[in-house]
Order: C-alpha cells, then sequence, then structure tokens
C-alpha cells in the first residue's frame, strides 16, 4: 500500500470511512456497506467492485498527495471487516435460516421483523436521504436509491428466500386492456413486479394502505393479483386486511397483506396470523419520565383546535382532534393532515411550563400534549434501542410511513414456516 509511513491502515480505515460514508451520494456508499455485510457468502461478489471504488474515491479525497491503486483499496476494504458490526444496535443473525431483500424500506421495520425470524437481509433500497440516515445508524447498511433505475436493479443479487415491499399505492392505466403486467408500467409496483419476474424469489410479502383494496374502485388490486397470480405464477391467496392493534401494539391501524409463493414450490394454501392474546393499552408504552415542554400544546392552539371541530360537528363531520386516553388505544399513527392532533394525550407530570419553541400564547395547564416520537415507535413495535438520529419532524415522518413490526414478523413467521425453512 503506496501510502506515507505516518498515515497508519488503522487511521485510513477507521474516521476516514464513517465521516466519508455517510456523505457520499450514490451507490458506492450502498454497495461498499452490503459488502461489508455480506463478505462471508456468494453475494458479496455483487458489490466488490463498487465497494473497492468507493474506498479508492475516498482515500483519494482525504490523501490528495497519495498514489492510491484498485491493491491499497482491497486492503483497506478487508481490514474494514473485522469490526463493522461492532455498535450495529440490529446485526444480521450469524446463522441466518433464510434470505431477504427489503424494497421501499423506509427505516427497516420489514428488516427487524424478519431478522428477529432468523432472515439474513441481502439487499435494501430507499429513496429518501434522511430514512438512509436513520437505517445505517440501527442496521449498519446504507440503502441503495431509487429503485426505478436499472442501475439499482442490477445490485439485487440472486437466489434470495423472500422479497419484501412496502410499496406506494398507484393508479394504473388499465381501461380496454387486460389488467396485467405491461399495464403497470410507470408505477412502482411494476418495478416489484419486474424484480420478482427477474429473480424468481420464492415468496414475496407486500404491504399497503388498507385503501388498495378499493383503490380505482378495485381496478388496482385486481390488476396486482393478475400480474402476481397469473404472470408471474405465483400461487397468491386472498389479501388479508391487518391490524397492528392485534399483535400487541395499541394502535388501530389496519395495512392489506399481500403474500404469494412461487408456484412450482407446491403451496397451495396459507393461513394469515391469528391475533394474540395480549391486551395493550396506550400507557404501555408511554413515556416513564417528565417530557419536554415543547411537546405540549399552547393554549392558543388547544382552543383553535376545539373551534375547527366544533365547526366540523355542527355540520355533521366527525373532523377533529383527539385525546388518548392511558387505558385505551391510539389511533394510526400518519404522517401530515393531523397525524399527531389525532394522538394527543394527559401528561400532568409537566413541572417547567417556560416554551421552549415559539408559541402564541402560553402552555396549557390542562396536561394535554402531542406524543413523543419514542412513544410512536412504540407504538410501532420498535424497541426503545432503536436510535432516533434525525429531528422530530423526520421522526414522526419516518415512523407514521413504517410497517408496525409485530405484524410483520407474525405474517413473515407464518411464511417461513410455510416453506419450511
Amino acid at each position: 500500500m503506496k501510502l506515507r509511513e505516518k498515515i497508519t491502515l488503522e487511521e485510513v480505515c477507521g474516521k476516514t470511512f464513517k465521516i466519508r460514508i455517510v456523505e457520499a451520494a450514490d451507490n458506492g456508499k450502498a454497495a461498499l456497506t452490503h459488502y461489508l455485510h455480506n463478505s462471508k457468502n456468494g453475494v458479496s461478489s455483487f458489490y466488490k467492485k463498487e465497494a473497492i471504488n468507493q474506498i479508492k474515491k475516498t482515500l483519494e479525497y482525504k490523501f490528495p498527495a497519495e498514489e492510491i491503486n484498485l491493491e491499497a483499496a482491497e486492503a483497506a476494504l478487508q481490514y474494514m471487516l473485522f469490526d463493522y458490526q461492532d455498535n450495529i444496535p440490529f446485526p444480521s443473525p450469524k446463522r441466518p435460516k433464510f434470505t431477504f431483500i427489503d424494497l421501499f424500506a423506509g427505516i427497516g421495520g420489514f428488516r427487524m421483523a424478519m431478522q428477529n425470524l432468523g432472515g439474513k437481509c441481502l439487499f435494501t433500497s430507499e429513496w429518501d436521504e434522511y430514512s438512509k440516515k436513520t437505517y445505517r445508524a440501527n442496521y449498519g447498511e446504507i440503502p441503495f436509491g431509487d429503485i426505478t433505475q436499472e442501475a439499482t436493479k442490477n445490485f439485487i443479487p440472486d437466489n434470495f428466500d423472500v422479497l419484501c415491499a412496502g410499496f406506494p399505492c398507484q393508479a394504473f392505466s388499465i381501461a380496454g386492456r387486460r389488467g396485467g403486467f405491461d399495464d403497470t408500467r410507470g408505477t412502482l409496483f411494476f418495478d416489484v413486479a419486474e424484480i420478482i419476474k427477474r429473480k424468481k424469489p420464492k415468496a414475496i410479502f407486500l404491504e399497503n394502505v388498507k385503501g388498495l383494496r378499493n383503490h380505482d374502485k378495485g381496478k388496482t388490486l385486481k390488476t396486482i393479483l393478475n400480474v402476481l397470480r397469473n404472470d408471474l405464477d405465483y400461487f397468491v391467496p386472498e389479501p388479508e386486511i391487518v391490524n397492528a392493534k392485534n399483535f400487541g401494539v395499541p394502535q388501530n391501524r389496519e395495512r392489506i397483506f399481500i403474500v404469494g409463493f412461487r408456484k412450482d414450490l407446491n403451496i397451495n394454501e396459507f393461513s394469515y396470523p391469528k391475533p394474540i392474546k395480549k391486551s395493550v393499552v396506550f400507557e404501555d408504552v408511554k413515556e416513564e419520565k417528565e417530557v419536554s415542554v415543547k411537546y405540549y400544546l399552547s393554549t392558543q392552539y388547544l382552543e383553535t383546535l376545539r373551534r375547527h371541530r366544533a365547526r366540523h360537528e355542527s355540520k355533521g363531520n366527525g373532523f377533529g382532534y383527539a385525546i388518548v386516553s392511558d387505558d385505551s388505544i391510539a389511533n394510526a399513527i400518519v404522517v401530515g393532515g393531523m397525524g399527531k392532533e389525532r394522538n394527543l394525550v394527559y401528561d400532568d407530570r409537566l413541572t417547567n411550563f417556560e416554551p421552549v419553541t415559539n408559541i402564541k400564547g402560553e402552555v396549557n395547564r390542562e396536561g394535554i400534549r402531542k406524543m413523543t416520537p419514542r412513544e410512536w415507535a412504540r407504538l410501532q413495535g420498535y424497541p426503545d434501542n432503536f436510535k432516533i438520529v434525525v429531528s422530530d419532524a423526520q421522526a414522526y415522518k419516518q415512523f407514521g410511513n413504517s410497517v408496525a413490526v409485530p405484524a410483520i414478523q407474525a405474517t413473515g413467521k407464518k411464511i417461513i414456516q410455510n416453506l419450511d425453512l
């Protein structure tokens, strides 16, 4: 390695990469972390070339006066393998029972659930940079970017067991057509279907909003099922609306789950998991200590909410804020709109009423506050050692968009049992 003697390999492979990996803005950083996570299996070959190039660019940036060749970069890459996962809260299982990929990964709800079942994630993609930051902090891996791009799809390895995807819902142009594979072009489902067609995983596990069932008068779901069953040749039982409240979290969150198995496996039946017999309420996830005054509503904003609800009620509408009692369950946490206001709580433990943000009026003395990001994390089934490394605004967005981990895990367990893995 042609570097001046005072620059040690430890220096090159320590702080250098911890800084530069997160600053890189292309597939190089994803390839590098994916290589490190898959160094002991054949999958690493999909990422090695780009990983070495990324390290070479990093070294050239850090040490512009030095001659860095590919051999030096590869030596640095191998050095990084020694302790890369030491400080990761949720490392991959050392002896995985099955493999999966994580598309539209968000902050890794699917990954958390499938790893808990003994699965090894071989590839992940997510376009949002803030979500990538949270993903890396918890799993030590940086997701690849836009899955609609061929350059990203080319990194997906072969021979994984389960494809997981919480893809966004879009309408398809199916008027006068058969509602098949070609009719989904231009939608994100098309990219999922294309990956299934190329890679032929043993099973697929898709998640979407409950409204998918009636989206575009049912045509969207009908097209999706037609593509999976007939074009891609998968056994797909009728999708199920699964509610997170039935799987150990106090949140009324309904989502549609779609499960499928490659037909050559001769799996001809599948039963979604039954609700568990565990009663949980908001008090079970409530902050144990006093929270910051910034989460408490101002008197003026609280009055605005009350007037707003009164206007709607006078018109026969049900719109408005809601306060979740300690012995009840939360409404679905969602991004935007009245997402936080429909999940206000009572908490009379506040001792410092001095505002820390610019508010109109005073902090209310009724003990009414928003839930905290950590409470939202718990409502989605994330353990308390899950790192929140972004602003509150981004954290609410990330948890609001996430899957509910326990519901995913319960269904994933059924899938793995059917595959006999």
